[in-house]
């Protein structure tokens, strides 16, 4: 049942502590601590690891290498455009990376890369909606809310767990 009350709950993972948000039917929220995070535990959040135990569970398996994809109702809050981008970025295959021109292509928009970029940037729900996997035309890494070393850890990771009796080269921080 959907309230306007937000749950929440604190989990830790190999790239540091994720705060889970839930309107109480779906996920809104998975952030990093100290980047792109909630505008700040309100008062009236309430703690409810219970209520949050499904997308625990799946983002420990992710993080195990036993998960590849979510399962999971995803209420992200934003506008039409930036949840045609969201809903895009859960179509990138685990693994594998494209430009933000490509993800414009792919919405039909192939001359809004930069805006695709600003979508991809207020992503709300990190990892789950893997706006990791989007890089720089030029195949570099570029910005992310949780940080460049999360995202090349994130990539990395991704890689080796598919990869796993091959040894795929790692991304590297590129300055630029």
């Amino acid at each position: 049942m959907m309230t306007d009350k937000v749950f929440f709950s604190v989990i830790e993972s190999p790239i540091g502590p994720l705060t889970l948000t839930s309107d109480g039917s779906s996920l809104t929220g998975v952030y990093f601590e100290g980047r792109g995070g909630p505008p700040g535990h309100d008062p009236d959040w309430e703690r409810d690891d219970s209520r949050l135990r499904t997308a625990t569970e799946q983002l420990e398996e992710y993080f195990a290498g036993e998960r590849s994809t979510f399962q999971l109702p995803l209420s992200p809050q934003g506008s039409p455009f930036q949840r045609k981008v969201w809903d895009a970025l859960v179509r990138i295959p685990f693994a594998t990376t494209l430009s933000y021109g490509e993800l414009a292509c792919r919405i039909g928009l192939p001359g809004a890369a930069r805006a695709v970029g600003q979508a991809n940037g207020s992503n709300p729900l990190a990892v789950i909606v893997p706006c990791h996997r989007v890089i720089g035309s030029n195949g570099r890494l570029t910005g992310y809310g949780g940080g460049k070393e999360r995202k090349r850890w994130l990539l990395n990771f991704e890689r080796r767990v598919s990869h796993r009796h091959e040894h795929p080269a790692d991304f590297e921080l590129v300055p630029g």
